[in-house]
């Protein structure tokens, strides 16, 4: 296993830079809203790293299965950057269960892409997400170039921690995990909790998994100008309808079991059960729109509300775009991450670059995107009545939440999209130098294309 970040052997000696790579996305386009249906932090990572990536001079082009008819075959995202939409089963958004079923129509749509091109276009491929993951298994046989793969998120490890009331993953995932995992050139994980889940849980070659963390828009999330921060907290809170005083608790997340957004609201139920004035001035945001499971009862977190008797705390928000989502998190004294599962947790990384706290359930990357007691709070297991003392705890005291604000935005200063898009770069660099290695030793295709084409 390899940690890829400052002072990593990749990056003291020079590696070669593909000029073009191929990015795999089947089951949700980086061009979709984060927030609601499959659209999430995976969406943001592809986004944010391949604009990182054409400012250094490498070539994406993001396949995507097309879900709307009288779209543009390709877009231009950013300079250097191509989101070709591959026209795969109905063009409409499918259930990611009904997916496996259209690979072979998208993976033609793939080739078919290669071969208009001149032989050797494409450098390497990235995958994300098991289903990408076995289109980029085939295409990397085809084109005679390196697979790296991320998951994002693996079944066995969402099996083992399933959320009350979610489905478990099937097999038929976890059979494909597996062959992916056999099949790739490198795995990148975003931590090294994923790390040891790839090597322990997937047999994955250690040599073969390197670790490079995702980062946070620092431009974009930001704490207040110096003395501005309760003129743009009140003008914030206006603007969503929020009460201009009082303390907020934020949820920001699609809406589904495993992101638990149930467990923010028994938490409070339980709260104000036992001390009804922690609440007295307490109003509760949910921001998001039902995922997953999530879709079966749209209504169901309402419901919640309304059996718990929170209702009359909490306000719910559509998904945000642009500059809105900062602006909730500035307006929030603390953000709520309750996920029975996170491979990272970009939203907890984002409120922390606005210097608001966090608290968060300990598991996954949560772990690695929240420093516990320095910029917010892990809270082990999902009992509500332990996130409820966690939660009145932390409202109970500003002293505290100003200096997790304040240790909040040192901690996710050190994480950035352009360290990500580095990283990564070296791990190409390394999967090309391997494979380069395996053509010589006669285990894979030529690849005289490859090495003439990759600086």
């Amino acid at each position: 296993m390899v940690q890829v970040g400052e002072g990593s052997e990749a990056e003291e000696r020079p590696l070669p830079i593909p000029r073009r790579v191929a990015t795999l996305s089947v089951h949700t386009s980086p061009l979709d809203q984060p927030g609601t249906g499959d659209a999430g932090g995976m969406n943001v990572y592809i986004v944010e790293v391949s604009r990182r990536l054409a400012e250094a001079g490498v070539e994406v082009e993001i396949f995507t299965r097309a879900t709307a008819g009288g779209v543009p075959p390709v877009v231009e995202m950013a300079p250097g950057v191509r989101v070709r939409q591959v026209a795969s089963g109905p063009l409409e958004p499918l259930p990611k269960e009904d997916l496996p079923a259209q690979l072979c129509a998208f993976t033609a749509g793939v080739l078919r892409a290669e071969a208009a091109r001149a032989p050797g276009y494409y450098d390497l491929i990235h995958s994300h997400y098991w289903l990408s993951g076995q289109v980029g298994w085939l295409a990397k046989d085809r084109w005679g170039v390196p697979l790296v793969h991320t998951a994002h998120t693996l079944a066995k490890v969402k099996n083992a921690r399933l959320a009350t009331g979610d489905r478990p993953e099937p097999a038929s995932r976890i059979v494909g995990e597996e062959q992916v995992v056999a099949e790739a050139d490198h795995l990148v994980a975003n931590t090294r909790t994923e790390a040891g889940e790839l090597i322990d849980w997937y047999g994955a070659s250690g040599d073969r998994v390197s670790v490079v963390e995702p980062g946070v828009d620092l431009d974009r999330f930001r704490p207040a100008a110096s003395g501005q921060a309760d003129a743009e907290r009140a003008a914030a809170r206006q603007r969503f309808g929020l009460p201009p005083g009082g303390r907020l608790v934020a949820f920001v997340g699609r809406i589904q079991p495993l992101k638990a957004p149930d467990v923010l609201l028994r938490a409070v139920a339980a709260l104000r059960s036992r001390d009804p004035d922690a609440v007295a001035d307490l109003t509760v945001v949910i921001a998001g729109g039902p995922s997953g499971t999530g879709l079966d009862q749209p209504g169901a977190l309402i419901d919640l509300a309304k059996a718990l008797r929170v209702d009359d705390l909490v306000r719910f928000l559509p998904p945000l775009r642009g500059d809105a989502l900062p602006a909730l998190f500035r307006a929030a004294d603390l953000v709520a991450v309750p996920s029975y599962n996170e491979s990272f947790g970009l939203v907890a990384l984002e409120a922390q670059a606005c210097g608001t706290p966090v608290l968060a359930a300990a598991v996954g990357g949560l772990v690695t995107a929240v420093r516990d007691g320095h910029s917010g709070i892990l809270v082990d297991g999902h009992d509500p009545d332990e996130w409820g003392q966690a939660l009145g705890g932390l409202l109970a005291a500003p002293g505290l939440r100003r200096r997790l604000g304040r240790g909040a935005v040192t901690h996710a200063r050190q994480f950035s999209w352009a360290r990500t898009a580095a990283g990564l770069l070296a791990v190409y660099g390394e999967a090309v130098c391997a494979y380069r290695r395996a053509v010589a030793a006669g285990m894979c295709r030529d690849a005289d294309a490859l090495s003439a084409s990759i600086r």
